[in-house]
């Protein structure tokens, strides 16, 4: 099921794109952008209120990239997820602080009988009973409406299974920025909206955001006709992959069976380092002891 990143169509990922960029800046935290030569986008915060820290996700930094970091940000700790193996970093003294993440994508450029033949008979089979149900799916650009049921379901399920995504308000920006650029399909039982899920769009890419189903939508397979009714309609407009996340099979089992069930491809991304320009030279022999695991 792996595949390297040559073997489906390239996209720049969301945590990667200008309209994240312009999300970010309406947002009030705008990013610092580095070109090396294609851009990096720089997220910028305070560790405990007061120590400088920046991030970098999904960029693939080189050489040039950098040189340009400790250019810009002088001694400030950079913490890098690139988005594949970057060789350069461990020559570089960064330090390796988590092993790689794994990321399901579909390959929208399929056909739709493709796609539907690489899907898990049970996905299959789900998928037939939800389209034969009494669901029914319409979608739409995402109201930028704070007191959007979505958006309160959301922030409800990450206060109850402690974990955190986006604050409200940044998809809320995401959203007013980049008109057309968000995506969301909802199903309604008896005309009442029982499940949904909000895809972000960022050039010829498309990423699943945020979703939620009620005990009804569960029942009847909702998310399934969900996800492949956006599978069919992102292909429809041109966009070529569609990323599904992040797989953890240890925390969310369901959810990775789930993405695994879509046909999903899974590649494997770059890892998590620390590079700090000021402590280069301390922490080479760490990032030499370590760097086999990435």
């Amino acid at each position: 099921m792996f595949d390297s990143p040559s073997a489906l169509p390239q996209v720049l990922p969301l945590q990667q794109h200008q309209n994240f960029a312009a999300a970010l800046t309406a947002y009030g935290q705008p990013p610092l952008m580095l070109s090396e030569p294609d851009t990096l986008l720089v997220i910028r915060r305070r560790f405990a209120g007061s120590v400088p820290l920046a991030m970098i996700s999904r960029g693939q930094v080189g050489k040039d990239g950098l040189e340009q970091i400790k250019a810009a940000l002088g001694s400030t700790p950079v913490i890098l997820s690139p988005g594949s193996r970057c060789e350069m970093l461990p020559r570089s003294g960064a330090v390796p602080l988590m092993t790689p993440a794994t990321l399901a994508e579909i390959d929208l450029t399929l056909s739709e009988s493709q796609r539907h033949a690489r899907l898990y008979p049970k996905w299959r089979n789900r998928l037939t009973k939800a389209q034969n149900g009494p669901l029914r799916v319409s979608h739409c650009s995402m109201p930028v409406d704070p007191g959007h049921w979505l958006l309160r379901a959301e922030a409800l399920q990450q206060s109850r299974r402690s974990y955190r995504g986006w604050p409200t308000a940044l998809t809320l920006a995401y959203a007013m920025e980049n008109k057309a650029q968000t995506r969301l399909f909802t199903a309604y039982l008896r005309g009442h909206p029982g499940a949904a899920m909000l895809f972000l769009l960022h050039g010829d890419g498309a990423t699943y955001h945020i979703g939620h189903t009620d005990d009804d939508g569960r029942r009847l397979s909702a998310h399934t006709l969900l996800l492949w009714s956006a599978m069919v309609w992102l292909a429809q407009k041109g966009h070529t992959r569609l990323d599904l996340g992040l797989l953890d099979t240890r925390n969310a089992p369901g959810l990775a069976r789930f993405k695994l069930g879509s046909g999903a491809t899974l590649r494997r991304l770059g890892g998590t380092w620390l590079y700090w320009s000021l402590a280069r030279r301390f922490l080479a022999p760490l990032a030499a002891l370590d760097q086999r695991r990435m």
